[in-house]
């Protein structure tokens, strides 16, 4: 049986449309920090996306645990042309494309950007990788609020719309365990 602990970055405190950008975690809340640290499985494997607000929090509550190298197919959702951008300037460019995109997740793209489907595909083949790699571990991912639920969806087999309404907050744990089947424990659990 392998778990996976999916755990999302420290906040970046954006108000826009955050990806690809690389923009920085805040980490100033160290008793959090401290919390996740020792909520998680002590002998854990730990790796994360290449972004620097993963890899910096992933570096923070790693400890004693040994890292694997950050991985670029772990990124967020890649937003194309609605990158660094608010929701209402984007809605308010293409309504009908930005609704489109949030109400049935599928395949429809961002201009220049992902679809649901393509953002899950990389997400499921990389942590089919880690899993085929490291089978019967623990695995701590850090990552980001998209690559969490790709596997919150693949565990409980939802469509799109209710994916995105479970919630993921910044420095929580989502818990997926694979054995003969995909279960999910807590979503979003803020130790």
């Amino acid at each position: 049986m392998t778990r996976l602990h999916l755990v999302r970055h420290g906040p970046t405190h954006a108000k826009t449309m955050v990806g690809w950008s690389d923009l920085p975690a805040d980490l100033s809340d160290k008793e959090a920090l401290k919390r996740l640290h020792d909520h998680l499985p002590p002998d854990a494997l730990v790796i994360s996306s290449d972004l620097s607000r993963a890899m910096d929090t992933a570096s923070a509550i790693q400890g004693q645990r040994q890292r694997l190298p950050h991985d670029p197919d772990l990124r967020e959702i890649h937003f194309g042309n609605w990158e660094l951008r608010g929701f209402a300037e984007i809605e308010a460019e293409d309504p009908e494309l930005a609704f489109a995109y949030w109400d049935n997740p599928g395949d429809v793209r961002p201009p220049q950007g992902e679809s649901w489907n393509d953002v899950r595909a990389r997400v499921d083949a990389a942590i089919d990788a880690l899993v085929s790699t490291h089978t019967a571990r623990d695995l701590v991912i850090v990552a980001h609020f998209g690559v969490i639920l790709t596997q919150v969806q693949r565990a409980l087999d939802l469509d799109g719309q209710q994916t995105f309404s479970h919630r993921i907050d910044n420095l929580s744990v989502t818990d997926v365990t694979l054995g003969s089947n995909w279960s999910v424990g807590k979503i979003n659990h803020l130790p």
